[in-house]
């Protein structure tokens, strides 16, 4: 019943939404955590593939490894999240936050709230450096491979 009323929700776009059963908020709530995770390990490698090519212009491995860490997190979560109604909303952890969203009497002693927030931005620059990552290293790699045929 409680899971009806959450899908429900989420498909109206509510702008907050307060899960009172506990195990279903938590549950909600990691998989909302595990969204960001991914969204953030994205752009984190994709950084370090520029970073360490840049710092370790002979070193091809460790660009690659950190470049194809991004982009396999970018295609996780654009298969499994992209289009999951959750991915639009973020846990509020403010205090103050929560309590003016929780102005009426709840039932539980912690609700999960969620907010409502836009993802475009967020969901461009994940893909971008993923994908910018990915040409970095296959033009290094083609820069590489020209300079071993010239040399033969």
């Amino acid at each position: 019943m409680a899971y009806n009323i959450l899908e429900q929700a989420l498909e109206t776009e509510a702008s907050h939404i307060v899960i009172e059963p506990f195990q279903l908020g938590e549950e909600t709530s990691r998989w909302i955590r595990a969204g960001n995770c991914l969204h953030k390990t994205t752009i984190i490698t994709g950084a370090w593939c520029f970073l360490f090519g840049q710092l370790f212009p002979k070193n091809n491995i460790s660009c690659v490894s950190f470049s194809l860490g991004s982009l396999l997190c970018a295609t996780v979560y654009a298969i499994s999240w992209q289009y999951d109604p959750c991915c639009k909303y973020q846990v509020e952890t403010d205090p103050t936050k929560r309590d003016q969203i929780l102005a009426f009497d709840s039932l539980s002693s912690s609700p999960v709230v969620l907010v409502r927030k836009d993802d475009t931005r967020r969901k461009i620059l994940h893909n971008t450096i993923a994908i910018a990552s990915g040409i970095y290293c296959a033009i290094r790699y083609f820069h590489c491979y020209r300079q071993s045929v010239l040399c033969s």
